[in-house]
């Protein structure tokens, strides 16, 4: 989770198995089955079908990965503690950005975030 201003959104990110580059970032302020769906979908667009890895801390991983004819198996721990530090590191970056330049919108709809997240990517 991030807190961008007063609301608190989730964090979705993809990270390739071989290379740990991060090859999606997004947000949102649900966390669902349809959502997932929606994320991994965008990650299909742009690098095909693939085995898709987690946690298990959550049932709408499998739930999208069953409904999209995507193989799931959940990751080791070495592999849990390096993707949770990739994590880590984006969510402190993108809450540095945040006590700089600080939501005050009510009901954004986290574009200034997304940008922010995209350009993270980039760099």
């Amino acid at each position: 989770m991030l807190k961008v201003g007063s609301e608190y959104t989730w964090l979705w990110v993809a990270i390739d198995a071989k290379s740990k580059e991060i090859l999606a970032l997004s947000i949102s302020k649900e966390r669902n089955m349809f959502v997932a769906e929606r994320f991994l979908l965008n990650i299909i667009r742009d690098y095909g079908k693939h085995p898709v890895s987690t946690d298990g801390g959550g049932t709408w991983y499998p739930m999208a990965c069953q409904f999209l004819k995507l193989e799931h198996h959940l990751h080791s721990s070495y592999e849990k503690s390096l993707i949770e530090r990739t994590i880590q590191y984006i969510k402190d970056r993108t809450e540095n950005f945040d006590d700089y330049f600080p939501c005050r919108i009510k009901n954004c709809n986290l574009k200034h975030v997304k940008n922010w997240l995209n350009l993270c990517r980039l760099s």
